[in-house]
């Protein structure tokens, strides 16, 4: 093997999805303590030889974001420090992607000091899915490999065998990926736009396109309070669509989101599990699919030297 024997390790952030690619893989999970010192610093061991291995290491930063990232970066330090031949850092749900750029003046650029702090602690290469911005790839000096959900929703979505169906895409900024999604279903395209009347008049939705008597599903890469999802919701409803649903791939789910999901038209909202639900969070209107197998399949391919590009598809 060029780069080794294959390790797969997984921090706090989503233990359940590392074990799923362990199992997968067919092989174990690293061993490794992965705790905190009584003054809630993070506290690394590996406890098992890694010198001379290709390791994966698999750590969403989720909420809590900063604490998920700095477990990161202080597991890739220590297995730098303990002679691994290659680092991956396998980073399912990238926090900080808003933070693309300056939007207004005195802001920092946060996307890219991530980058800049993954690769000088040591990561020798990334993987990553449905980045919030795909210029993301290049803030990053070494490997990034960027894998897309899509197959995974199209492969639910299709059992349903929907009739009459359009894909909406919440913003104008979300076109491309609403594009994709509709060419997969052969479906038709509409865009939510939405304008601030005046700094004291709340947004007015204006639905561009035809979504009257059909099945609607809502394509982002990510849902945080909910606001907008279901604001889009609403307006998709009275502008005559029959069934909304929403197919998102990080479920952020963060401040009054669930509560305003339980108060939503909203049929069906599908996400996947690169952010793992917690227990008050699982409604019945939230699906979590598996990106499990994808994982595992990219990380194999990258381990033998062999194209991942068919992933990307």
């Amino acid at each position: 093997m060029p780069n080794g024997e294959l390790l797969v390790f997984g921090g706090n952030a989503n233990p359940e999805l590392a074990k799923e690619i362990c199992d997968y893989l067919g092989i174990d999970r690293g061993k490794a303590l992965i705790d905190k010192f009584s003054d809630g610093e993070s506290r690394i061991k590996i406890d098992q030889d890694v010198r001379g291995r290709d390791v994966f290491i698999i750590q969403s930063t989720c909420p809590p974001v900063s604490e998920n990232l700095m477990e990161l970066l202080i597991m890739i330090d220590a297995i730098k420090r303990s002679s691994a031949k290659r680092i991956t850092a396998v980073i399912p749900y990238f926090g900080y992607a808003r933070q693309d750029r300056k939007d207004q003046p005195r802001v920092p650029i946060t996307a890219k000091l991530i980058a800049n702090i993954l690769t000088g602690a040591g990561t020798n290469r990334v993987l990553t899915i449905d980045l919030h911005a795909g210029q993301i790839q290049g803030f990053f000096d070494i490997p990034l490999d960027h894998l897309f959900a899509i197959n995974v929703f199209v492969e639910y979505f299709n059992k349903m065998k929907l009739k009459n169906m359009v894909v909406v895409s919440p913003d104008v900024g979300g076109i491309k990926m609403a594009r994709a999604y509709a060419k997969r279903f052969k479906a038709g395209l509409a865009i939510v736009d939405k304008r601030r009347v005046s700094d004291r008049q709340a947004e007015v939705m204006h639905i561009m396109g035809e979504v009257k008597g059909k099945n609607v599903i809502i394509a982002d890469d990510m849902v945080s309070t909910a606001g907008s999802l279901v604001e889009a919701v609403a307006a998709l409803k009275s502008a005559g669509a029959k069934d909304v649903y929403a197919a998102i791939t990080h479920a952020v789910l963060c401040g009054p989101a669930i509560e305003r999901l339980k108060g939503s038209s909203l049929k069906e909202l599908v996400v996947t599990n690169t952010i793992p639900l917690s227990k008050e969070k699982k409604l019945k209107k939230i699906r979590a699919l598996s990106i499990g197998p994808l994982l595992a399949e990219a990380i194999k391919r990258i381990h033998d030297e062999e194209s991942v590009s068919s992933l990307f598809i």
